[in-house]
């Protein structure tokens, strides 16, 4: 074999090699060293994130799952009793109590709080200064729930204490009942609390929604003489179904999960028009010590999220119009 074939034979077995520092691919090549690199440099910056989640949700949820099928009170030995947790929490009339108010809680807030979201949103759209009226209505959302608790005490509460009690009293003479007391309505008051706290979260999301909007579209309909309401139902609604649809699983979810308000707010224990699902998790595990009902009232909490959710995002199939 002559120098030059050699030489050629040389090049093409470098070639097939790769460059120096490669590793085999799937495909029975060489991977680059960059490549290499960048996915070390993935790790070191997702790590952090991964083990969160591992020792703070993943970690945790495992442990309720198997502390749902247990009897323990924190400090004993913890017993194996299967399914008589859920069987328990099924068959009790509180438990069952608290997911009624935490439904009729879900069923106010939603639809009203977003409803009246979205109005606001409508009126806002368009309108000089804008930003200044997005602060105003977003200062709710960032204050401490705590904070808000108290103001509406004063505002709600029962006889000449409270503001709009004592207030109507004087000047209509009319007697309105204990909002904070009355079983019969102290759902109705967390759930005027709750849509005022989370308002401007929502008229944020939908303000957003309107701005992606294109305005060709809503000029097209005024030329062919729709009027406000017609725009509004024909082309405006649907092209902010996904923003309603995404505010609607999100306002759902956190209805679900109902519990500083109340807490602060009114005194479950004395009231049970105000006891929520969440609420017994915290009083039967942090109060009463039975960790095995406390987990397994959690996890059928998980349970219907999880149901109402699928629901949800079956039936958005039918009313929300993605732009292709």
């Amino acid at each position: 074999m002559s120098a030059l074939t050699q030489a050629a034979a040389r090049r093409r077995e470098r070639s097939a090699a790769g460059p120096a520092g490669s590793a085999p691919t799937a495909r029975g090549g060489r991977e680059p060293l960059w490549r290499r690199r960048d996915r070390r440099w993935a790790l070191v910056f997702l790590g952090p994130q991964l083990l969160g989640l591992l020792v703070f949700l993943v970690g945790p949820l495992g442990f309720a799952v198997v502390l749902s099928f247990m009897r323990w009170d924190g400090l004993g030995d913890a017993t194996w009793v299967g399914l008589d947790n859920f069987r328990a929490q099924l068959t009790d009339p509180e438990f069952g109590r608290a997911v009624w108010n935490t439904v009729k809680i879900g069923l106010i807030t939603v639809p009203g709080g977003l409803a009246l979201a979205l109005l606001i949103a409508l009126a806002l759209h368009g309108v000089r200064g804008r930003t200044a009226y997005r602060v105003v209505y977003f200062l709710p959302v960032v204050t401490s729930s705590v904070a808000v608790s108290v103001i509406w005490q004063m505002i709600l509460g029962g006889g000449a204490d409270g503001i709009l009690n004592g207030t109507v009293h004087d000047i209509l003479g009319i007697t309105l009942p204990d909002w904070l007391a009355d079983p019969d309505w102290v759902v109705v008051a967390v759930s005027v609390v709750t849509v005022w706290s989370s308002l401007g979260l929502n008229v944020v999301i939908f303000l957003a929604g309107l701005a992606t909007i294109p305005t060709n579209l809503l000029e097209a309909a005024r030329i062919d003489g729709a009027g406000p309401w017609q725009t509004l139902r024909s082309v405006t609604l649907p092209l902010l179904s996904p923003t309603v649809f995404f505010t609607v699983v999100v306002s759902v979810i956190s209805s679900f999960q109902a519990f500083d308000l109340v807490y602060v707010l009114v005194n479950p224990d004395h009231n049970e028009g105000a006891q929520t699902i969440v609420y017994k998790v915290y009083q039967q595990g942090f109060r009463e010590f039975h960790f095995g009902l406390s987990s397994a009232a959690a996890l059928l909490l998980l349970l219907l999220t999880l149901i109402v959710t699928a629901i949800q995002f079956q039936a958005q199939k039918r009313f929300v119009h993605y732009e292709s």
